[in-house]
């Protein structure tokens, strides 16, 4: 961030911000790839600042509008989000929308296998991640201004043409395997059965803050992804994230062993979510982990495609992460069939 446009935010903030008191000043988080996120500070206390990225942007993309919406919406609910301070949608200020919320202090943990940690801890905070997802779609929609916060129909239906669309304009070169990927879901799209509840988009454990001297989560982040819709999607995405490499690049937990360090099993997770909601496991719950591989598939493409075209947050990572695409594709596909 420039100092011109420091100066600005700084400006807008004064008027909007309410305590706020300069001067600022701003360091760039290194993760958030795809809206870039900022630490500031000031003389009334620390802030974090997250925009939309600059450069032509894809529709219905880089909805920090949404992102801001929604948590400001759950504050006082029992899902932990920062606190919304202000969003602004005047481009006179940065050139694109962005909001400011308070800045919590709290433990990122990035890699699943909690290293440093004891296995009791481990079996703690991932009892904590189920929780806090079953707290999000136990939230009443209606009763915190969210009824209208997604399309209605079938969820999977509406995902899916969506994602296909973003990937075909995102894509950069052919793709066999998401080709035969999309047309697997398009061919076993299960049939609508009625759950409708609130969704994070892209739950995983390196979206959360945990406290420093426990299992707590003091935070949920990145919303960008959130909408109304079927429940299985952040529960598969959990799921799907634990079949990758791990380690800080695939921070999955694929050859982990997890009985060892105190880590559930998917079914395990999968059944203490399940009871901590009060309802019976999932059924073909095959199709939903490929539909978590084929999604981040096509996130992927469009950071590839933003690399590319010189508007990622970081490019040289943002090509990098491109460059995983046909492996999810090839997890997709291996997934059909092996929950069922």
């Amino acid at each position: 961030m420039t100092d011109e446009e420091l100066a600005r935010v700084a400006a807008w903030m004064k008027v909007h911000v309410e305590g706020f008191e300069g001067p600022l000043m701003a360091e760039k988080f290194s993760v958030g790839q795809s809206n870039p996120t900022y630490l500031l500070r000031g003389a009334s206390g620390t802030y974090v600042l997250r925009r939309q990225p600059p450069g032509v942007l894809l529709k219905s993309a880089h909805a920090v509008d949404r992102e801001y919406r929604v948590q400001k919406a759950l504050a006082g609910s029992g899902v932990p989000v920062p606190r919304m301070l202000a969003l602004c949608e005047d481009d006179a200020v940065l050139g694109v929308k962005f909001y400011v919320m308070s800045h919590v202090s709290g433990r990122n943990l990035v890699d699943p296998s909690l290293p440093g940690e004891v296995p009791e801890g481990r079996t703690a905070i991932f009892g904590e991640m189920a929780r806090v997802l079953a707290a999000i779609h136990d939230v009443d929609v209606e009763a915190v201004g969210l009824g209208d916060f997604g399309a209605p129909g079938s969820y999977y239906e509406r995902q899916l043409g969506r994602w296909t669309k973003q990937y075909r304009a995102s894509a950069t070169e052919e793709q066999p395997g998401m080709d035969a990927l999309i047309g697997w879901l398009e061919e076993n799209l299960p049939a609508d059965d009625g759950q409708r509840t609130l969704v994070h988009g892209d739950y995983r454990i390196d979206n959360m803050l945990f406290s420093e001297v426990g299992p707590e989560c003091l935070a949920v982040l990145d919303w960008e992804l959130s909408t109304l819709g079927h429940p299985y999607a952040d529960l598969a995405g959990v799921i799907m994230q634990w079949q990758l490499p791990p380690g800080a690049e695939g921070r999955g937990l694929a050859g982990v062993d997890r009985a060892a360090l105190g880590l559930p099993t998917d079914q395990d997770f999968i059944a203490d979510y399940c009871a901590r909601r009060g309802i019976a496991p999932p059924e073909g719950f095959g199709f939903y982990v490929a539909f978590a591989f084929f999604r981040m598939a096509a996130i992927l493409q469009g950071v590839k495609k933003r690399a590319l075209d010189g508007n990622a947050a970081n490019p040289e990572k943002g090509l990098k992460l491109g460059a995983y695409v046909p492996r999810f594709a090839e997890l997709g596909l291996e997934a059909r069939h092996r929950y069922g």
